[in-house]
């Protein structure tokens, strides 16, 4: 049965506000009203502006593309969308890595693929293995879909590891799409896997790193003719962004020292804190954090869904003082996420588990409490 709606996206936006919200996927939200900034520079003039080009050209700019490479949308969710409604019909193969974000996996579904998965395992520091890709891949494969950095792990796609997937690609004549909305919060600075070849589509946006998910910039950068055909289609959807919206990216573009701020250092110091903090646990099995975000990490617990359950107070300290850390918990195929830290380095968590992907409500008699 196809998804009609993604059960992640609807606990991650209905939770109640925290000081420390280790469930947040993205950087503090970054203050537009501190750059020099004139309400002239808004163009309210009422118009809306087809394929807005100020727009393409600079995130064009940003990644070494052209400007027909580049296609505008309402965030990644919608550029994720838009892409894989101009790649897939109904019953194509879709080649999936798990885990995975749930919504791409939802999106899939809803448009009908018929979906098949591939492990990228806690065991190896959930890396992207070509080998594994390969085993799961068949001659009716249309697509495979990935994360990178992958989400929710944080784990780096190295750049030969990508071209031997697209190879298996061109190989079954399928595309390659590449979530890429943390790429950018890489160290060293990795280049998009659009450049690696004309069977690759990443999407991307200004939310997770750059702390402007108020914007709903969001873009796809694809073949000329591939992008061609994604505008086209997106004339039955959304047609235009807002354009003020438009205007306020361009700005963000502008000022991109000031967008960055002194976020490399902060997210360095949550790296070497998350890392400490693994370290210091017998009941975790996790990638050391390196090259990802620090926003985001994934963790192979020791324990089962039944102890998770029956531990109540019993569940050992938490001690690491993490800001703009969201570590995820796979439990026996279910994902428990930390929400909310106190003072003095304890964390207080409640445990809302619910399935990884496909469906069902976070069961609420499922709880432990970690102090």
């Amino acid at each position: 049965m196809r998804a009609m709606q993604s059960e992640y996206m609807h606990w991650a936006k209905n939770q109640s506000r925290v000081r420390y919200a280790l469930s947040s996927s993205e950087v503090p939200g970054f203050r537009m009203d501190s750059l020099p900034i004139d309400i002239a520079d808004l163009e309210l003039d009422g118009e809306s502006y087809h394929r807005y080009p100020p727009l393409r050209e600079a995130i064009a700019r940003h990644y070494g593309v052209t400007l027909d490479n580049v296609v505008t949308a309402d965030g990644t969710s919608m550029a994720n969308m838009l892409a894989m409604a101009a790649l897939i019909a109904p019953g194509d193969e879709v080649l999936f890595e798990r885990p995975t974000y749930e919504p791409m996996f939802a999106a899939a579904s809803f448009l009908g693929a018929e979906l098949k998965r591939f492990e990228r395992g806690a065991e190896d520091g959930f890396r992207l293995d070509p080998e594994r890709v390969k085993s799961a891949l068949s001659r009716r494969t249309r697509l495979m879909v990935l994360t990178n950095l992958h989400n929710p792990s944080g784990g780096l796609a190295e750049e030969e590891e990508l071209l031997s997937i697209g190879d298996l690609a061109e190989q079954v004549g399928a595309r390659v799409l590449i979530d890429e909305v943390y790429l950018d919060s890489a160290v060293p600075r990795q280049r998009t896997a659009a450049l690696l070849g004309p069977q690759f589509v990443t999407t991307s946006s200004l939310t997770k790193v750059y702390g402007l998910s108020g914007l709903r910039c969001g873009w796809i950068l694809a073949a000329p003719a591939l992008a061609e055909k994604m505008w086209r289609l997106n004339e039955l959807f959304g047609v235009a962004q807002a354009h003020q919206a438009e205007r306020l990216a361009c700005i963000a573009f502008e000022h991109f020292d000031a967008l960055i701020g002194d976020r490399p250092a902060m997210l360095e110091r949550n790296r070497r804190l998350f890392n400490g903090f693994v370290a210091s646990r017998d009941d975790l099995a996790c990638a050391e954090a390196m090259t990802a975000s620090g926003s985001m990490h994934f963790c192979a617990p020791t324990m089962t869904r039944r102890s998770c359950r029956a531990a109540g107070s019993k569940c050992p300290s938490v001690s690491a003082s993490v800001s703009a850390l969201r570590p995820s918990i796979w439990v026996k195929g279910w994902l428990a996420w930390a929400l909310q830290w106190t003072n003095c380095g304890e964390a207080r968590a409640g445990l809302r588990i619910f399935p990884a992907a496909g469906g069902g409500e976070p069961l609420a008699n499922d709880r432990a409490q970690i102090r």
